[in-house]
Order: structure tokens, then C-alpha cells, then sequence
């Protein structure tokens, strides 16, 4: 209603057409002050609307006839938008009240947009750099809350130690004993396992103490497949030994401990064999029972008879010749001469070979012990031999003889000195490498690759077991009529598989990893760098690589990919380097094996793949 009455008020007082006031003002008593300073701005207002909301005037172009007006017609006078003041339009009111508003917000806000906060914290000081300029200590910090918390917790949940006392304070760290004489190491040994024992104590009491390792070397003879007699022989000389160095202090009458070490002869006991038994050297002997090395020509004159040698084949670090039915792979090792520009392998490692070697014999059943893993996949070793001296006359013409026909790429065994050592593997004879065995037929393709399947499924199954090195070269090949089926104890279940002929035998175990159950067998192949630096494309040197991928370097664990890796390598090579009798289906069948073999994570699942189902006889693998 006031709005209303004002805006009339306005209409009363506004100016004349010509300019001139209204000659009839309104009389002094009834004049209302707040009426007419609302009527002052309402009249500046409408000035400013009348302006802005007026109709333009048309232009005249002359280019464009719409455009042009004639003068002839009458122009209609300019309206004013606020002529009714009676009349509320929405519009108006709108306009109006955002005049307001932004006058309003214009006079107390500030238009530039909120910068962002740094979310980030700030910099620790930087440590000061220059030639003179040392890196903050934090030693004695360090040292202060170790101790602290060292106190704490000891205070808090005491662990009890091995004497048996509860001890706060400086704790004595157990040091590695260095490489001493048996009759020493188990005094000192005596000393940590008993420290109560005082310097009066008699020497022959304290040699009754035996010592860790001594008893894992009997374990490990228990486990080396020798026969009962010379694991009676080496056990019981083995505990005379030690009956005999305690009685012969206890003769010395040596009541004090320090006189009584005075008296032994450190340099005495380690011309002994089973003294020394930290010596890889002396183990090698005693596993393979002997005490002493042998000559080249002694052993193969007991197998070779009337027959003559024939070298069958060569690799980096040895040879291989036939001697009647057996091969016997000859191996130098400990010598600082390099064999065919590589360093020769170590007794350790000769060793590991051989103590795999003979767990693999287990595998094929002829100890007569039940096993719920079996198979003759792997080859069968007769014999282990440590070998000393020249090469026999008759193992060097047979080398010459191989060189003339197939150029040898191994240095000449007479460049050999006279005390070099060689481990000598007789096994059987397994046929023909791959490499150089001719296929005949797709039928024989498959039951290669069950048989070599289902061998490693058997030893994975059985001690973990991973070849880690099955080219073609250590696959060997032979025709045989005696059988039509070979049988597979996997797990306790027997599989029957289809031969056409064929028996595969799995050769060299030296990059082979296993589990004997007291000890793990493997070379760490971290050590060898160029093992992995073959060229690129080929399948051997890929293997290699995708090994190291999958064990991600630690070669000690167990990665049973690494079976099912060379099973893929396999089928490569029948697909590309082996030629038999085959159709467009049987290699589309061999590229869809290889394709699921790589979802596969061990030879155990890869064995069940239908590829290999119609190779199984009488016996359903899948049961």
C-alpha cells in the first residue's frame, strides 16, 4: 500500500513536458519528506529505465529494403515502460530486486574464485651439501632406544634361554665354529651344549659327546643306497674311531683340559677320511664306498671285457662313452685347468649329482620297499667311481675316433695333468638323444611327451623334483618290442601308457632341483649369468629365461612350473626341428596342447590333459 501511495506521489511531482515545475505545489503542512525522497530516486529511475527500454529507431539502410521507413508514415512516440504506475508488472519487480541483490553482494564480497589449499606437507629441512659437509649421526639415538626397548621387553615377557637361566643384560651370541679336527670341534661343541662342564673335566668324557654333524653323515650314508654290509663297515668304524680316540686320552692320564689339547696333534687326524668329514672331497669317496681313488683303466676294464669303447656322445663338462651295456659319463672336477673354457665343477656339486642320482634309483622299484610313486623314466645308474690319472689309451682312440667323424668341440683329454680327478657315472644304456633320433610317425611324437610327462609327475609327486635342464640333448630314445605298455605308479594309482615301441629315459641331473625329505638338492643357478644370455628366439635359451622368471631367481624353492616349461619347449621342437609323418590335424592338435600347457602349474596337471587321455590303457587317469 506505501508503495503505491509513494509511486503516485512521484507521478504528482515529476517535471512538465517543457522543463518548467508545477505551478500548483502542494501546501507546506501537508508536505511529506520520506514521500519525496522516494519519488527523487524512483524519478532518477525511470530516467535511466526510459533510456534502456525504449524502442530503438530503425535504421535506414539503404542496402536493405526491409530496413527502410518511409518518411510518409507517422512515427508513434516513445512509451515510457513505467508510464502506469498502478500496473505491477513481474518483470519489473525481478529486475528490481537483483539491482538490489547485486548492489547488496557488490559492496561486501570479493569476486575472485577461492584459491586451493596445498594438500601438501612441507619438506623436511634438506641435509646441507659439500666436500666438508657430514651427514647427520643418529647412532647414539638409536643405540639409546635399542636398549631401551631391549629392557622393556625383557622385563615385560622374559624368553627362556638355552642353559636354562633367565638372563637380563648383554646376551652371548652364538659364533660358527671354523673348520677344526673332529677330536676339537667336539670339545668346543661339548663346551656350548654343556657349560657347566669345568677345565678339570677329563678330555675322554667329553669326546663321548657326539656332535650334530656327525650324525647327519650317518643319516646321509643310510640314504646313499649302499648295501648293508658297507653301511655296517663305515658305521661301526666310525664309532671305533671315536672309542679309540677317548681311550687313547684317558691312557694319556690328562686330567686338565687345556694340557689334554696340548697333546693332540691337530694335523694327525686329517689325513683320516671320516675325520675330515667337512671335506665335500672325502664325502664323494665314502658315498661312492671307496677309500681312495680309482684308475680310469681299472674300471673299464671290468665292464668293458672283449668289447671295444666307443665314445656315444660329449658335453661341456664331460664325455660319454659305451662300455658293453652301459654308458659311463666321465666328468673332471677340482682341478684348476678349464674344460672346454669353462671352470671345472666342484666336489660339492659332483656330490648333489650323485646323491640325486641315486634317489632317482629308487623310483624304479628294485629295492623291493613299496612306493607310492614309481616309473623307470629316469635313467638307471649301475655305479659311481672317483677316478685319478691320464686318460687310458683305449678311452683316447675312441675320442679320436669320434673327432675324425663328428668334429669335436671339446678340448683333447690328454691335455689333462696326471692328478686330475674325475667322477665317473656308469648308467645304462638308454638309446639315442632326441637330437639325433629319427620319428617316425605322430603315434610316437605322443607317448614322447606322456612318458616324459608322466616321469616328472611321478618325481614331483614323490621328492619335488625339477629337471631344470630337459633339452633334447638329455632326452634319450630307444625302439623296444618287449613291451607295448609302460606302467606309471602315481600317487598310489596305477597308469598304463601306450609305448608304440619307444621307452624314453631322462638323463643329467645337474641343474635338477629335489626334496630328499632331511635335505634339499639344487644348484643355484644365480651363480651363472650366462646361462641366461642365449640368444634371442631360441627355445633352449628362452626356457632358461622363463625359469629364471618363474622362480624369480631363488632357486632353491619349489616351482614345479618349471617341469611343465620344458614340456612346452618339447612340443616346440616337434613342431619345428623334428620331422615325422604327421597331418595338418595332428599339428593343430600339438599347438592346442601347447597353448593349455601354459595354464598348467606342474607335470601332475599337465599329464591329465585330454591330449594324453587315449594313451592311457585299462586305466582311467581321471578316476
Amino acid at each position: 500500500m506505501s508503495r503505491s501511495t509513494s509511486s503516485s506521489k512521484v507521478t504528482m511531482s515529476t517535471a512538465t513536458a517543457d522543463g518548467t515545475q508545477n505551478p500548483n505545489p502542494p501546501p507546506p503542512t501537508s508536505l511529506d519528506l520520506w514521500s519525496q525522497i522516494v519519488a527523487e530516486e524512483n524519478q532518477d529511475y525511470g530516467n535511466q529505465i526510459d533510456v534502456v527500454f525504449r524502442r530503438r529507431k530503425p535504421r535506414n539502410d539503404p542496402n536493405n529494403a526491409n530496413s527502410m521507413v518511409s518518411d510518409d508514415i507517422p512515427r508513434r512516440p516513445s512509451r515510457v515502460s513505467f508510464a502506469d504506475p498502478n500496473k505491477r508488472i513481474s518483470w519489473k519487480r525481478s529486475l528490481s530486486t537483483r539491482g538490489r541483490i547485486s548492489i547488496a553482494v557488490g559492496a561486501s564480497m570479493v569476486y575472485q574464485p577461492e584459491l586451493k589449499k596445498d594438500k601438501r606437507k612441507g619438506k623436511p629441512p634438506a641435509i646441507p651439501k659439500g666436500k666438508n659437509v657430514k651427514a647427520p649421526n643418529f647412532d647414539k639415538e638409536r643405540l639409546y632406544f635399542q636398549e631401551v626397548d631391549a629392557f622393556e621387553l625383557m622385563e615385560e615377557s622374559p624368553s627362556p634361554k638355552k642353559v636354562g637361566t633367565w638372563i637380563v643384560g648383554n646376551n652371548m651370541e652364538e659364533v660358527p665354529l671354523p673348520s677344526l679336527c673332529s677330536r676339537l670341534e667336539r670339545w668346543l661343541h661339548s663346551r656350548r651344549l654343556n657349560p657347566r662342564c669345568g677345565p678339570s673335566s677329563r678330555l675322554s668324557k667329553i669326546l663321548d659327546t657326539p656332535t650334530m654333524n656327525l650324525e647327519v653323515r650317518m643319516r646321509s650314508l643310510d640314504q646313499s643306497g649302499l648295501s648293508n654290509s658297507q653301511l655296517s663297515n663305515l658305521k661301526s668304524g666310525e664309532s671305533n674311531r671315536s672309542l679309540n680316540n677317548a681311550s687313547l686320552i684317558e691312557s694319556e692320564g690328562c686330567e686338565d683340559v687345556e694340557a689334554g689339547l696340548k697333546k693332540l696333534s691337530l694335523t694327525s687326524t686329517t689325513s683320516s677320511i671320516y675325520d675330515d668329514h667337512n671335506n665335500p672331497f672325502s664325502v664323494l669317496l665314502e658315498i661312492c664306498g671307496q677309500s681312495a681313488p680309482s684308475m680310469l683303466q681299472d674300471l673299464f676294464s671290468r665292464y668293458s671285457g672283449s668289447e671295444t669303447v666307443v665314445k656315444v656322445g660329449e658335453g661341456t663338462y664331460g664325455e660319454a662313452f659305451k662300455v658293453g651295456n652301459c654308458v659311463c659319463k666321465i666328468v673332471p672336477f677340482d682341478g684348476d685347468l678349464r674344460v672346454n673354457g669353462e671352470i671345472q665343477k666342484k666336489s660339492e656339486e659332483l656330490l648333489e649329482e650323485v646323491l640325486l642320482s641315486k634317489t632317482l634309483n629308487q623310483l624304479r622299484g628294485n629295492d623291493g620297499v613299496s612306493n607310492n610313486n614309481l616309473c623307470r623314466t629316469f635313467i638307471e645308474s649301475k655305479e659311481f667311481r672317483v677316478c685319478q690319472g691320464l686318460y687310458d689309451e683305449v678311452l683316447v682312440r675312441a675320442w679320436e675316433d669320434w673327432d675324425h667323424k663328428h668334429n669335436s668341440e671339446n678340448d683333447h683329454p690328454n691335455e689333462f695333468p696326471e692328478q686330475q680327478c674325475y667322477m665317473v657315472f656308469v648308467q645304462q644304456h638308454g638309446g639315442k638323444d632326441l637330437e639325433g633320433f629319427v620319428l617316425l610317425n605322430f603315434d610316437e611324437a605322443r607317448t614322447l611327451l606322456v612318458q616324459v610327462a608322466a616321469g616328472l609327475a611321478v618325481a614331483e609327486s614323490a621328492y619335488e623334483f625339477e629337471h631344470r635342464d630337459l633339452h633334447w640333448g638329455n632326452i634319450l630314445v630307444s625302439r623296444s618290442d618287449d613291451s607295448a605298455t609302460l606302467q606309471f605308479t602315481l600317487d598310489g594309482k596305477n597308469l598304463l601308457v601306450e609305448t608304440y615301441g619307444l621307452m624314453i629315459s631322462i638323463i643329467d641331473f645337474t641343474l635338477s632341483r629335489m626334496n630328499t625329505g632331511d635335505s634339499i638338492l639344487y644348484l643355484d643357478l644365480s651363480a651363472d649369468p650366462d646361462l641366461f644370455k642365449g640368444p634371442k628366439g631360441d627355445k633352449q635359451s628362452e626356457t632358461y629365461r622363463k625359469m629364471k622368471e618363474v622362480t624369480e631367481d631363488w632357486w632353491e624353492g619349489s616351482f614345479p612350473k618349471t617341469n611343465v616349461l620344458w614340456l612346452v619347449y618339447l612340443v616346440d621342437i616337434l613342431l619345428t626341428k623334428k620331422t615325422f609323418e604327421r597331418t595338418s590335424k595332428d599339428e593343430r592338435d600339438l599347438r592346442s596342447l601347447k597353448k593349455r600347457l601354459d595354464k598348467y602349474n606342474s607335470a601332475k596337471e599337465a599329464v591329465f590333459d585330454p591330449f594324453f587321455t587315449d594313451l592311457f590303457v585299462e586305466s582311467n587317469p581321471m578316476a
